[in-house]
């Protein structure tokens, strides 16, 4: 006998009912929904009222804590919980300092935000980098931020060592100078109610912890919603 080829060979209704009755069933199936319409699937871009990027270093960044336990996450969440539907972009990176941030200003603002929180200069402290240099690069960078029509919010930082009284002293000053020359929404301390705090951060004393980044969202807030109101004019 010759061997069977194709389908019967492999679906012989005779030697296979169950085959049939699978095929058939498919048939039918194939037949119930043909005049069904055919729907395909949405994928709809989220769209929102405007953008805020935070811009900083390891503080912005998270560093050591999960990327949604980072107050830009934190930030957005409570926004929108509020009825405020902004995007918040995390553009922290991890030991920058102030040169660092005028070196990225331009992509900062090719990304075309709305707001920007501006939080730089705590690696400068820790590295005792001249008052001056610092001052001058945030100048520039809220300059060239302001020119591009972005509404500034400067966060205000100390520095975490003693390098001296005077040091100390010019560094926690130029924050409060350069927010009053700009007129920009100043946050007088970046780190209020979390620096400092043993319980608030982590093992090196310097970056906060999850809990500590909650702190740190609700002192941003009222500023944020301040330059989002500044931004709708």
């Amino acid at each position: 006998m010759k061997n069977k080829t194709g389908w019967v060979q492999y679906f012989s209704f005779f030697h296979y009912p169950l085959a049939f009755l699978f095929l058939l069933s498919v048939i039918m199936m194939g037949c119930d929904g043909q005049d069904e319409k055919y729907e395909p699937v949405r994928h709809e871009k989220i769209t929102y009222d405007g953008t805020i990027i935070a811009a900083g270093d390891s503080l912005t960044a998270g560093y050591g804590v999960m990327e949604y336990e980072a107050y830009p996450i934190l930030l957005e969440k409570k926004l929108q919980k509020n009825g405020y539907n902004w995007q918040v972009i995390n553009a922290g990176v991890s030991g920058e300092t102030s040169s660092g941030m005028l070196s990225r200003i331009q992509w900062i603002i090719g990304r075309h935000p709305d707001i920007v929180i501006l939080e730089t200069g705590a690696n400068d402290g820790l590295r005792g980098i001249p008052i001056s240099v610092i001052s001058a690069n945030i100048k520039k960078a809220v300059e060239q931020l302001q020119q591009a029509e972005i509404v500034v919010v400067l966060a205000g930082m100390q520095v975490v060592q003693n390098l001296g009284e005077d040091y100390n002293h010019d560094f926690a000053s130029l924050y409060p100078a350069i927010a009053k020359k700009y007129e920009t929404i100043f946050i007088p301390f970046f780190l209020k109610e979390v620096g400092g705090e043993p319980s608030l951060n982590q093992a090196d004393t310097i970056h906060p912890t999850a809990e500590g980044y909650k702190i740190i969202t609700d002192v941003l807030y009222p500023y944020v919603v301040e330059a989002i109101a500044a931004a709708k004019r």
